[in-house]
């Protein structure tokens, strides 16, 4: 059997406008609502599925590879949006991108709390 992720929730304090950012920083679209939740489907078949919570929430952290030119694309709509991103997870190195593994890493945050990765080479990949 192949084990593969297909969904998981993202919680958030308003599901429509945490779907839309994600969609719109990372160019995917917003899914017709299923239930409770609002999916946004990454192009490997899984969605993150956003949800309404009136709780604190926890920040998650997730992490997406990319290619470079969505690389570029995507850390264009972050810097346009006035977002601060950091090279680093510890955000201790604002306005910067990482090269690890030869490739391009950058992080920064959702309106939530959640933090957000885009690399263009996996961990560990070499570089």
């Amino acid at each position: 059997m192949t084990v593969q992720l297909n969904h998981t929730i993202v919680a958030a304090h308003d599901k429509r406008a945490s779907a839309r950012f994600f969609a719109d920083l990372l160019g995917l679209d917003v899914s017709p609502p299923y239930g409770p939740f609002l999916p946004v489907e990454i192009s490997n078949g899984v969605t993150l599925d956003f949800m309404d919570s009136s709780e604190a929430i926890s920040p998650q952290h997730y992490a997406f590879l990319v290619s470079e030119e969505e690389f570029d694309e995507i850390l264009g709509r972050v810097q346009k949006a006035g977002l601060t991103y950091w090279a680093d997870p510890f955000h201790s190195r604002p306005g910067e991108i990482n090269h690890n593994d030869g490739g391009r890493g950058a992080y920064f945050n959702d309106p939530d709390g959640h933090r957000l990765e885009i690399i263009t080479r996996p961990y560990g990949s070499g570089g």
